[in-house]
């Protein structure tokens, strides 16, 4: 039976990544304002394509270029967004109950990929929708490789049945270089694009066949949206013609 924790939010398996009480909202408003704030002062931040987000829960897949791109994708749309965070992270009651209201959830590092996957599967389940950056972790280059997309994102789709929603951003990896560790101020352009929805599910295991396919077609939305905020943002000249 899921219980309330200190935070004030339900307990799910143990791990605090439920839905908000009404004080955690309230958290959430003001601290997504500032930050919103300050990102659009120091990036110029534009986002394009908000229409595509669904109004329920979805997997908001992201290019990772620098560590700019996780509060980036934070801020294409004011409802929740859910990450992924390190469980020693949740050791101490403050920090722990701050990353729990801005939308974070504990994973044990180190931990079978099998446990955080089905800790994602069980955030969709709460409606709320989740980050998951397909290339794990940050990758460098103008253009996305295939092999660097990993089948989480479209296992968890499949499995759930929620959309994968690509989002390519352009201008983050001038704005914070790897390596570096003051930000720059310069544009930053996120580019939402179109649902990917998965199939419907049959009886038994997903089949593997189902998890490249929603692979293939998240690879390839990406590297057109990738290139496209790249332009936006100033990144790359505009294509001819």
């Amino acid at each position: 039976m899921n219980t309330p924790n200190r935070y004030g939010a339900q307990s799910v398996d143990g791990l605090d990544r439920s839905a908000q009480t009404r004080r955690g909202r309230v958290l959430y408003w003001f601290v997504w304002r500032l930050f919103f704030a300050a990102i659009k002062v120091l990036f110029r931040l534009r986002v394009v394509g908000k229409q595509n987000l669904p109004d329920g829960p979805f997997i908001l897949c992201g290019v990772h270029r620098s560590f700019l791109d996780t509060p980036i994708i934070g801020m294409v749309t004011s409802r929740r967004m859910r990450f992924m965070g390190k469980e020693s992270l949740w050791k101490s009651r403050l920090l722990g109950g701050f990353l729990s209201v801005m939308g974070g959830f504990p994973v044990e590092r180190g931990s079978a990929d099998r446990t955080a996957l089905r800790a994602a599967e069980d955030v969709l389940a709460l409606g709320e929708p989740l980050v998951m950056f397909p290339e794990g972790t940050r990758q460098v280059g103008p253009r996305l490789l295939r092999e660097q997309v990993l089948d989480g994102p479209s296992f968890v789709a499949a499995r759930s049945g929620i959309p994968l929603v690509p989002v390519g951003i352009g201008g983050s990896t001038r704005a914070l270089p790897l390596g570096s560790v003051l930000p720059r101020p310069r544009k930053v352009v996120a580019v939402i694009g179109a649902p990917i929805y998965p199939p419907p599910r049959g009886e038994g295991r997903v089949p593997r066949r189902v998890v490249a396919d929603l692979s293939d077609r998240l690879f390839e939305d990406l590297s057109g949206l990738y290139i496209q905020a790249r332009v936006l943002a100033g990144d790359e000249p505009a294509p001819n013609l």
